[in-house]
C-alpha cells in the first residue's frame, strides 16, 4: 500500500514563506548528503536525538537498509542539499499496528519558515493513506517549541513521565508522548 501513496513523490513544495523545495523518500544514494545534514545540527540538539547521528556508520546503515514500509524518511531537498527529515515509523503487526510515530528535524538555516509543519502534514496524509488511525510523537520535556508546533496541529499530550529518559550525555529528562487521531475525509464530513 505504501508504494501507491509514494507514487506522488518526488513532489514540489512551495511555502507561504517563499521557501521552495522537493519532497521525496530517502534513497540509498543519500548517505553523504544525509550525513552532512546531521553534521549541521547543533551539538546541543544532537543530545536529544535517539541515535548517534554524528557516527557515519549509523547514517550508512539507514541508507543501506531502507524499508519504507517500516520507516519512511521523507526528505526536503533544496539545491541538492537535504534541509529537512520527517520520518514515519510504524509497526507492521502487533497491538500498535494502527499507530504511526513521527519525528521531524529541520536544518538550522531553514527553520521558522513552515517547513516542519508542512512535512508533518504530508506524513500525516501518507499515514491516513496507508490506513493508520493514530499518530504519536515523542519528546524530551525541554523541547517546548516542538511540542507547541505539534499541539497547533492537533496533537495532545498523552503522558509526561518525569526524569524518565536520558540524553546522549546521560542527563535525565522528562519523557513526553503526544498523539492525535487521524480522521479520514469522510469522518471529518460526518463530524460537521
Amino acid at each position: 500500500m505504501i508504494e501507491e501513496v509514494l507514487q506522488e513523490y518526488p513532489r514540489k513544495l512551495s511555502l507561504k514563506s517563499g521557501l521552495a523545495c522537493l519532497l521525496r523518500p530517502l534513497e540509498d544514494t543519500d548517505e553523504k548528503a544525509f550525513h552532512e545534514f546531521f553534521q549541521a545540527i547543533p551539538e546541543r540538539e544532537k543530545l536529544f536525538i535517539k541515535h548517534r547521528v554524528s557516527d557515519p556508520k549509523v547514517i550508512r546503515n539507514w541508507c543501506k537498509k531502507i524499508d519504507l514500509g517500516r520507516i519512511l524518511p521523507l526528505l526536503a531537498i533544496k539545491d541538492k542539499k537535504i534541509i529537512g527529515d520527517c520520518s514515519l515509523h510504524q509497526s507492521l503487526g502487533g497491538w500498535k499496528r494502527h499507530i504511526g510515530r513521527i519525528s521531524v528535524l529541520i536544518h538550522p538555516q531553514f527553520r521558522g519558515r513552515g517547513l516542519a509543519r508542512a512535512m508533518v502534514q504530508d506524513l500525516m496524509e501518507i499515514a491516513r493513506g496507508i490506513g493508520l488511525e493514530k499518530m504519536e510523537a515523542e519528546f524530551l520535556g525541554d523541547q517546548e517549541a516542538a511540542m507547541k508546533m505539534f499541539g497547533l496541529m492537533g496533537f495532545r499530550q498523552i503522558v509526561r513521565v518525569p526524569d524518565y529518559v536520558k540524553d546522549m550525555q546521560a542527563v535525565t529528562h522528562d519523557y513526553v508522548l503526544m498523539g492525535v487521531d487521524l480522521k479520514t475525509d469522510e469522518e471529518y464530513a460526518s463530524a460537521g
